[in-house]
């Protein structure tokens, strides 16, 4: 007897036979997949369709190069070296593990066979896993982070007609998965509007990242979105790194200030809009995400499009629903409510009650806040710092941007009109008072000294509209 020929019990199997083998090849929970030279499919067990979901007399008799031409098995059945480790089946897209090794008749080869199974959903879950890793160290850089950062501006108000536009479009598209384009001036709270629309919509369990494309260097910020494979260049870090869109599967990116991204990334950005897919740096398999994106740019896209700096795809991409954010100069009649959300929070911070003069009032109004929110939520952080009592006095904020000393006032075209500045301090006092007391009339008018008709009478007289000084809805901002 060969000793390649292995000696068989004669009471348990009597004889090999084709029925005898195909039972035992069927009741292997892995799957057995058998091809002729040609690499047509002469036997595939029942595994096959509880793993791959495909009935066996659906394959039997194809070529598996027509099906799957990157199979191992065939690679096993060219080389005629045997095979093993994972593999992606692109046909059917899912990933499996196995080995393939090659048949021969004397030193001729006449086929392979392949045993493998599905291991999608452990694929699946590595993922996610790594994914919730990434996610976890993005946050914790975050926070590290936290520090290195300006304090900004906690809560956004806004009662304008705009601003209230604007928040009602930004709700009714935070319930669907649209592509939503925030654009506005640097400091207006674009930021703000984004964590908002992310707030409101079903994704909100899911992660939320954000990208600002400005600050990533042109050499960094493809390998930042879209990660990069182990190995991929000098320095990548080992085992490889999730890039942004992958972090943020499931949920949603924010592409902060897009407007500064080179038009070579927005080609691949584009792609990852239209087809949902892309390939890390140095990959060549192309991941798919489920991702929600909001884009914001203090840019001007149309005009940057005629200059052949930002791609015209792109843009109608981007637009779909596109929000736009007033500067601080077109909705000062929110400037007071903004200035003293801020100072209640510094008051409860610093533990001191703050109100602001009718001088510092009026200067706030005819500011022309270059720098937006954000400068006012400075601003009023410096005054109150540096004021030592209640009131809070134009020398108490910061000095560039207070009128130089030599500058002559404005002077009115009748300096001694009494009636005229006397109407204008009253108006500024009420609205000071209002905004103060949270648009509280009864403590407002006591404050005031005035009685309760002559409160509502200047009211009507000054045109300060009941609608107006209601209390304004609360967001979280930048």
């Amino acid at each position: 007897m060969s000793e390649a020929i292995r000696p068989i019990t004669t009471p348990v199997i009597p004889e090999w036979n084709r029925e005898l083998l195909f039972k035992i090849l069927d009741n292997i929970n892995d799957v057995v997949l058998v091809i002729d030279r040609d690499t047509t499919i002469v036997y595939a067990n029942d595994a096959y369709l509880r793993h791959l979901g495909v009935p066996v007399k659906k394959v039997l008799g194809r070529r598996l190069d027509k099906i799957e031409p990157g199979s191992p098995t065939i690679t096993c059945l060219k080389t005629g070296r045997p095979r093993q480790g994972t593999g992606y089946v692109e046909s059917l897209n899912i990933h499996v593990v196995g080995n393939s090794f090659p048949l021969y008749n004397g030193q001729e080869i006449i086929g392979a066979v392949s045993i493998f199974k599905n291991i999608t959903e452990i694929v699946e879950l590595s993922r996610k896993l790594k994914q919730t890793q990434g996610v976890a160290d993005y946050l914790k850089e975050q926070l590290e982070q936290r520090e290195n950062i300006p304090a900004s501006f906690k809560e956004y108000i806004g009662q304008n007609p705009r601003i209230k536009e604007t928040l009602a479009l930004a709700a009714k598209v935070a319930r669907t998965d649209s592509t939503v384009l925030i654009l506005g001036e640097s400091g207006v709270g674009k930021e703000v509007l984004a964590r908002a629309i992310y707030n409101g919509s079903k994704r909100k369990d899911k992660p939320f990242i954000k990208v600002n494309c400005a600050a990533i260097p042109e050499n960094l910020i493809e390998s930042e979105l879209f990660g990069y494979e182990d190995g991929a260049f000098t320095g990548a870090k080992k085992g490889g790194k999730l890039g942004k869109f992958e972090l943020a599967h499931g949920g949603t990116i924010f592409l902060d200030e897009i407007g500064d991204m080179s038009t070579t990334t927005q080609a691949k950005v584009l792609r990852v809009l239209q087809e949902k897919e892309f390939e890390r740096v140095g990959g060549t398999k192309s991941v798919r995400v489920d991702i929600r994106v909001i884009a914001a740019t203090n840019r001007n896209l149309e005009a940057m499009i005629k200059k052949g700096d930002f791609r015209r795809d792109l843009y109608y991409r981007l637009n779909i629903v596109p929000l736009r954010l007033p500067p601080m100069r077109e909705r000062k009649d929110d400037i007071l409510k903004l200035a003293y959300t801020f100072l209640n929070k510094h008051s409860k911070e610093l533990e001191r009650e703050f109100t602001l003069s009718p001088q510092v009032v009026k200067f706030l109004h005819e500011y022309d806040w270059p720098g937006n929110i954000r400068e006012l939520q400075n601003v009023i952080e410096h005054a109150s710092i540096v004021c030592s009592g209640s009131v809070i006095e134009l020398h108490h904020l910061p000095k560039h941007i207070l009128p130089l000393p030599d500058e002559e006032p404005e002077i009115p075209e009748n300096p001694y009109d009494l009636k005229e500045i006397i109407s204008q301090v009253e108006k500024d006092l009420i609205l000071s008072a209002l905004s103060n007391y949270n648009n509280n009339r009864t403590k407002s008018m006591e404050a005031l000294g005035i009685s309760r008709r002559a409160f509502y009478e200047k009211l009507r007289k000054y045109g300060i509209d009941d609608k107006n000084q209601e209390q304004p809805q609360n967001m979280t901002t930048k």
